[in-house]
């Protein structure tokens, strides 16, 4: 689940300029050197959840 904390941290690594964010292996290597870390689970866990949200903003697509 994407919580605002969450929605929090893909901002912060998103102004970073440091990953293109639909690259999520760089996204959680950044969000690492960041400490990041419920992003890093996030996409560890749930890498499908995370790539919906950078496509769709959170909106369900039904």
């Amino acid at each position: 689940m994407i919580t605002n904390e969450i929605r929090k941290q893909i901002e912060v690594v998103r102004l970073s300029g440091k990953s293109n964010m639909l690259d999520w292996i760089s996204v959680q290597r950044t969000a690492f050197e960041m400490e990041l870390y419920e992003l890093v689970m996030l996409i560890e866990e749930h890498k499908t959840e995370y790539i919906q949200y950078i496509f769709y903003g959170g909106k369900q697509n039904d």
